[in-house]
């Protein structure tokens, strides 16, 4: 559905209802879901009797302030597309899943679907807890308008799908979280939904449910179903999504095509959305900040080192110079720092590393195996170490830690350490077998 996309790519005004029609070529009735300057507001009160006297109509000192959970925000999900929401915790992402598949009413604006829905939200949302998971399938399945023979027709693919054996007739009650996602999520997309919307639960499944999933998505998508996806894990939005739409604190801020919208939430992770220009971005010398201030840091960092050197400042910057915790696999990355050195030192060593979220190390190198030779810095000099390399991690989580090390009087001497300093998120659309990608060309043919 790419070809009729209107990319936008920069913050557009909230208000605005961006029309991704080009041409006129598509019609209204060829969207699944408009979402026309929807508000929601909360009132938030100081004091619980102030909540009270409202609800009684009583008193004129009422104090309550507004916060707006979604402010004035316009899209359209054309039929066939799989559109992904992003946005930091608190943007509203889950607020307006709940408007658009009834669980929560707007404040104002106006909604319309064309299509039957099928909603995963929130573990337990149209759940009874009290019931079987076999009444529970039934109760959905109602309650999404099916009559009990068509639900018959349904339950042996449900129930296959959702692999949870003979828990399907305990009380939901008694289920992990594991179980439960299993059966929420078969229910969801058994039901032959002509728009499927999922919110973060597939996080709650193993590696292999989710791989399930993941396949099941590929099928809705050739079979030109409709799918819009709310998830942190940016290499899924990376991978199955045709669009992406980006909220923070409420308002919608940019809409397009996945590579551009994730690089715009990258700089809002890091407070850098309001610039303009990457020039220099690596470089925060002009404004007198350093390039950890704009980094994700690990408050409990281990260092450690004998004083004669210290790491005054370190980031990791993508290909464009925007400093982020976020890179994209297959892409060039540089990890830099600045070093002062408080004695005369003879060929320090200046290391990097990764390691993985369980501690392992899984790869680094230093200026030793480089077979770089770095001098000999005096009493009060500064040098600056870039390490730049293209990012052929696997997708997921990884910690950095940095040393400067050396023979002082030919003893190996630590000078300064810091272990996971910082992490690196990387986002991929694919991911192979093992720690790294070997980036193999694979060449198919067949003989004839």
């Amino acid at each position: 559905m790419a070809d009729f996309l209107d990319v936008i790519g920069q913050p557009n005004n909230a208000g605005e209802h961006t029309d991704h029609v080009s041409a006129g070529n598509i019609s209204r009735d060829e969207i699944a879901i408009s979402v026309d300057h929807i508000s929601k507001v909360y009132k938030l009160y100081d004091r619980n009797r102030d909540r009270l006297k409202e609800a009684l109509h009583i008193g004129k000192n009422i104090h309550c302030r507004q916060h707006y959970a979604l402010d004035d925000v316009s899209f359209d999900v054309y039929k066939g597309e799989t559109v992904g929401i992003i946005g930091t915790n608190g943007s509203g992402k889950s607020t307006i899943l709940k408007i658009i598949t009834g669980v929560l009413s707007p404040t104002a604006g106006n909604l319309n679907i064309s299509g039957r829905i099928s909603a995963l939200l929130e573990l337990g949302a149209g759940f009874n807890m009290e019931f079987t998971g076999i009444e529970n399938i039934y109760l959905n399945g109602t309650m999404l308008g099916f009559s009990e023979k068509e639900i018959d027709d349904k339950l042996e693919s449900i129930l296959e799908f959702a692999d949870i054996g003979d828990f399907v007739y305990q009380k939901v009650k008694t289920y992990s979280s594991g179980m439960f996602v299993r059966l929420a999520f078969a229910v969801a997309i058994n039901i032959d939904p002509e728009i499927l919307i999922v919110d973060e639960a597939l996080s709650v499944g193993d590696v292999f449910f989710q791989n399930k999933c993941y396949r099941k998505f590929e099928d809705f998508k050739k079979q030109g179903k409709t799918i819009l996806f709310v998830s942190h894990d940016l290499g899924s939005i990376s991978k199955y999504c045709d669009r992406v739409i980006l909220l923070e604190k409420g308002h919608k801020i940019g809409e397009g095509e996945p590579k551009e919208i994730i690089d715009m939430y990258k700089k809002v992770l890091v407070g850098q959305l309001d610039q303009i220009s990457n020039t220099n971005k690596s470089s925060a010398a002009s404004s007198g900040e350093k390039w950890k201030d704009s980094m994700q840091l690990n408050p409990n960092v281990d260092e450690y080192g004998s004083g004669l050197a210290e790491f005054e400042d370190y980031c990791a910057y993508d290909n464009s110079g925007t400093i982020t915790n976020t890179i994209i696999k297959g892409e060039e990355f540089t990890v830099k720092v600045k070093i002062r050195f408080f004695e005369r030192l003879q060929d320090p060593i200046f290391a990097l590393s990764f390691k993985n979220m369980q501690g392992t190390e899984i790869t680094g190198t230093n200026t030793m195996f480089e077979k770089i030779t770095t001098g000999t810095p005096e009493a009060g000099d500064v040098y600056t170490v870039t390490f730049t390399q293209n990012m052929s991690l696997q997708g997921g989580e990884y910690l950095i830690s940095l040393g400067c090390v050396g023979y002082r009087e030919g003893n190996f001497t630590v000078y300064h350490r810091l272990y996971d300093v910082f992490n690196l998120t990387v986002i991929s659309s694919k991911n192979t077998t093992g720690f790294y990608d070997m980036n193999s060309i694979v060449n198919v043919q067949k003989e004839e």
